[in-house]
C-alpha cells in the first residue's frame, strides 16, 4: 500500500536566465530567483546547463551550489563535459535529459531502452560521486524497466504530452508510477505543469516531487514569483490531501 507524502516542489529557475540573457547583463539573477523560491516554500532549484549555454551558464550553477540553502537538481546531457562538470560541482542530484540543440525547450524523455548502454557509465559515476541520478522519460513500460536495469535510484516523467491534453497520457503516467513503485523507483515528474493541470498529478501519491519552472516565472511577471510559488503549493497540497 502507497503511503501518502509530502510532495515536493523544484523550481526551474532556467528562464530567469534567458530573461538576463536577452540583454547580456547580470539582472535578472537565477540566484535572487533561486533564493526567493527558497522563502517562499520551494523544496529545491532545478537548472538545465544546455551545451549552448541558452540560459544558465557555468557561474550560475556554481552559485546555485554555493549559495543557496536547497538541493541543487542539475539538468543535463549525458556528454563527458557535462559530466566533468557536475563531477566538479556536486550538485545534489542531475537529471539526465535528452538535448537537441535546435528545439527551443525539451520535447520528450530519454529513450533509456535504446540508450542504456551508453547511459550506464553516466549512472555509475554520478552515483559513485555521491550525486543521485535522475532519468527523464516519457511514462512507457519499456523505459521504466530500462531505467530499473541501470539502477538509477529516480525517474522523472515528462508530462508535457499531459500538459498538452493529449488523450490516455494521465492513464500512461499513472500506470508507469505503479510500475515504477513495484520495481522501487522513485518518482517525479514535470514540464508544462500549471495552475490549471497540476492537480491530477499530484494527487498521484506514488510521485514524490514536481519540478516546475516555465509557468512559475511566466506567471511571476504578473503576481510575483514568491506568491506564484505559494500558490502552486497550495494547490499541491490540496491535491495531495484530497485528490483532484
Amino acid at each position: 500500500m502507497t503511503i501518502v507524502q509530502k510532495l515536493r516542489l523544484g523550481v526551474n529557475i532556467d528562464h530567469v536566465a534567458t530573461i538576463r540573457n536577452a540583454r547580456g547583463g547580470v539582472h535578472p539573477s537565477p540566484l535572487r530567483a533561486a533564493q526567493l523560491a527558497s522563502d517562499a516554500g520551494a523544496d529545491g532549484i532545478t537548472a538545465h546547463l544546455r551545451e549552448d549555454r541558452r540560459h544558465i551558464k557555468d557561474r550560475d550553477i556554481e552559485e546555485l551550489k554555493m549559495e543557496v540553502n536547497l538541493p541543487l537538481n542539475l539538468e543535463m546531457a549525458a556528454t563527458p563535459e557535462m559530466l566533468k562538470i557536475a563531477l566538479k560541482t556536486k550538485p545534489h542530484a542531475v537529471c539526465l535529459v535528452p538535448e537537441r540543440r535546435e528545439e527551443v525547450t525539451t520535447e520528450g524523455g530519454l529513450d533509456v531502452s535504446r540508450l542504456k548502454d551508453e547511459l550506464k557509465r553516466y549512472v555509475e559515476e554520478l552515483s559513485a560521486a555521491g550525486i543521485r541520478v535522475s532519468l527523464f522519460i516519457n511514462a512507457d513500460a519499456k523505459q521504466v524497466e530500462a531505467a530499473a536495469e541501470l539502477k538509477a535510484p529516480v525517474i522523472e516523467f515528462h508530462t508535457g504530452a499531459y500538459a498538452h491534453g493529449e488523450k490516455g497520457e494521465y492513464e500512461k503516467i499513472l500506470c508507469s508510477s505503479t510500475q515504477a513503485e513495484e520495481l522501487n523507483l522513485e518518482c517525479h515528474a514535470g514540464h508544462g505543469l500549471n495552475y490549471g493541470n497540476v492537480s491530477k498529478i499530484a494527487a498521484i501519491p506514488i510521485i514524490r516531487e514536481l519540478n516546475i519552472g516555465h509557468f512559475l516565472i511566466g506567471e511571476a511577471v504578473f503576481a510575483g514569483l514568491d506568491m506564484a510559488i505559494i500558490e502552486m503549493r497550495v494547490l499541491m497540497d490540496k491535491a495531495r490531501k484530497f485528490g483532484a
